[in-house]
């Protein structure tokens, strides 16, 4: 089973098994994963769910919309080259992890 593994600004590290098709945002509340605010509902309308995407994740998720690089510029914590909004961040199927940094921030 695919899991999510969410790194906290400490170093601290959770994961948590999902079924393809979660997102890392709706994983994250469902399971009280600190650091994630997720305003919007997961809308891509708020940057509440902005994380850093780990470099060895990157081939597992889709390339960020235009939408999410809008919506990424207002990120509280600062934009990165790997951010990304966890809503948008979806487990595809024969993805086994997907890693993300939380920044120490949202809002």
């Amino acid at each position: 089973m695919p899991k999510i593994t969410y790194v906290q600004p400490g170093g601290e590290r959770r994961s948590v098994e999902v079924a393809p098709g979660a997102t890392v945002m709706l994983t994250a509340v469902a399971n009280g994963i600190p650091g994630i605010v997720a305003e919007c509902g997961g809308a891509a309308m708020c940057a509440t769910c902005h994380v850093y995407l780990d470099e060895s994740s990157a081939a597992a998720v889709p390339p960020v919309s235009e939408v999410e690089n809008e919506m990424l510029d207002s990120a509280a914590s600062g934009r990165r080259d790997n951010s990304r909004l966890g809503c948008q961040l979806v487990v595809a199927p024969g993805v086994d992890e997907i890693v993300v940094h939380i920044p120490s921030h949202q809002v």
